[in-house]
């Protein structure tokens, strides 16, 4: 598979098959994550691959009980009128819990940190900033090797004290932050795979300047 049909093989689902990943693969994933661009060239990226017996303990602070009601309220309270977006995220608020459990394999990825990413005070702790855009640039290369092997993926950002809770659990030392969750797996038979908003590239692009389409 070329990296384009990669790129447009690449999927988000929350429903997986319980077929489990090699372990090769997995290396081989990780691997492709490992050569994105790393902005000071140190790649100080680390990886927890957690297996099943301990998820439930990594994961047991993320709810498990939210209902597609509870989403649509949540979804109304932040205002979202678009039909796609809102489709997206009813599926995906109440498979938080399951689709990180039943994935056929959970990374939990960290990248090291030497400033405060999320209170910068100066220009110069912008520096920061780019080891966690790095870190993405890497997750996205995992997403993407993933796709390449037919297996499908999809990340979850820490909320309410997971970071925390992953510290106690993983032991990882403080400077080290993990940015998401990422489950990868073979996609279940009755997986919901979300409709990508439609872009047109030529409206996309400014020449020169930016010029109102």
């Amino acid at each position: 598979m070329d990296i384009y049909e990669a790129i447009n093989t690449r999927r988000t689902i929350r429903d997986f098959d319980d077929k489990q990943i090699d372990m090769a693969i997995i290396e081989k994933i990780i691997d492709a994550g490992l050569k994105a661009p790393s902005h000071d060239h140190m790649v100080s990226w680390e990886f927890v691959v957690v297996g099943k017996d301990k998820r439930a303990e990594v994961l047991k602070i993320i709810p498990d009980d939210y209902t597609r009601e509870f989403a649509r309220k949540s979804i109304d309270s932040w205002g979202l009128e678009d039909n796609q977006q809102r489709e997206m995220y009813l599926d995906a608020i109440p498979k938080q819990h399951a689709m990180l459990y039943n994935a056929g394999c959970l990374i939990l990825p960290f990248f090291l940190c030497d400033g405060e990413v999320l209170n910068p005070d100066m220009l110069s702790s912008l520096f920061s900033l780019n080891d966690l855009a790095a870190m993405w640039c890497c997750i996205e290369n995992i997403l993407l090797a993933a796709a390449s092997e037919g297996i499908f993926g999809v990340t979850k950002i820490p909320a309410n004290g997971e970071e925390e809770h992953i510290k106690n659990v993983i032991g990882h030392p403080k400077d080290y932050i993990m940015p998401c969750y990422i489950a990868l797996g073979y996609p279940a038979k009755n997986a919901l795979i979300p409709k990508k908003k439609e872009i047109s590239v030529k409206e996309r692009i400014h020449m020169d300047t930016w010029k109102e389409k």
